[in-house]
């Protein structure tokens, strides 16, 4: 019998006895009964607080709940900066990110993906003056965003100059002060920000053609297979009974400043046609 060999394979299977097994994540949320989501701080409609009652309101936190309500535990709202989206779920703080979270190389190399809900469109608006066109014509020129987003991503790949901020509110108003020649967001921010502009302010428009297409899903921690599952599956219960529509609706939908309609289901990624972004 080979003595160094054996006596390594003890050692090895001594080791791996003692190296901690990886906590699955869907049981600690279903022992804790509570899921802790990430959502935006001050992004509506996906989340910010209500001038009322304090508390976080909008799609994401409706989108939590909802999920929250299927796994039959109580939703735990966190809110964070949008830069903070990816870090929060990677490093534990969160179970869950639900915060317009856009499918990226880079952030898919740092957590897991659920099954896209919709596909969002980065857009760009400028002063209703402005010659441009295309968003070709905007190469080499300052546009603002917030920091962190897909849509600095747009702007950085459209070889623009980003002006990054905190927040929406503030991007917008660095163009309305002639700091930026346009703003960059997604569909739903721009269109508010283009309809407010018509009533107040300088008056804005948007530029036809979309900046980028980006898949948007919910956030989670990688190796976590049955937590990836079970959110699967609850988004596609959630589609398939209409609720996503629901909520869609009640914060985006036909009767409120944005008037979209929602026409994405829920599907694989695999199934989509569109150029993943850096």
């Amino acid at each position: 019998m080979n003595w160094k060999y054996l006596s390594l394979t003890v050692a090895f299977a001594g080791l791996a006895a003692a190296m901690p097994a990886k906590a699955d994540q869907l049981d600690n949320i279903m022992s804790a009964k509570t899921l802790r989501c990430a959502t935006f701080a001050d992004v509506p409609p996906f989340a910010s607080p209500d001038p009322k009652t304090r508390e976080m309101a909008g799609f994401d936190v409706d989108l939590c709940g909802a999920i929250a309500k299927e796994l039959g535990v109580k939703a735990e709202i966190k809110p964070v900066s949008v830069e903070a989206r990816v870090p929060e779920v990677k490093l534990g703080r969160v179970d869950i990110t639900v915060a317009n979270l856009a499918y990226t190389l880079s952030r898919a190399e740092q957590i897991q993906f659920s099954d896209p809900y919709y596909l969002a469109k980065e857009m760009l608006i400028v002063p209703a003056d402005d010659a441009g066109k295309t968003k070709a014509d905007y190469a080499g020129q300052r546009i603002a965003s917030t920091k962190g987003s897909t849509s600095e991503m747009s702007i950085k790949l459209n070889k623009s100059e980003p002006l990054t901020f905190q927040d929406t509110a503030s991007a917008y108003l660095a163009v309305q002060q002639g700091k930026a020649r346009g703003m960059v967001a997604n569909t739903m921010t721009t269109t508010k920000f283009v309809n407010e502009s018509k009533s107040k302010g300088k008056e804005m428009r948007m530029i036809e053609e979309p900046m980028l297409y980006q898949p948007i899903g919910i956030g989670m921690a990688k190796d976590q297979p049955k937590l990836t599952a079970k959110i699967n599956e609850i988004l596609h219960k959630l589609d398939a009974s209409g609720e996503i529509n629901k909520i869609w609706d009640k914060w985006l939908g036909p009767n409120t400043e944005y008037k979209m309609t929602r026409t994405d289901k829920v599907v694989a990624l695999s199934e989509l046609k569109f150029d993943p972004i850096p």
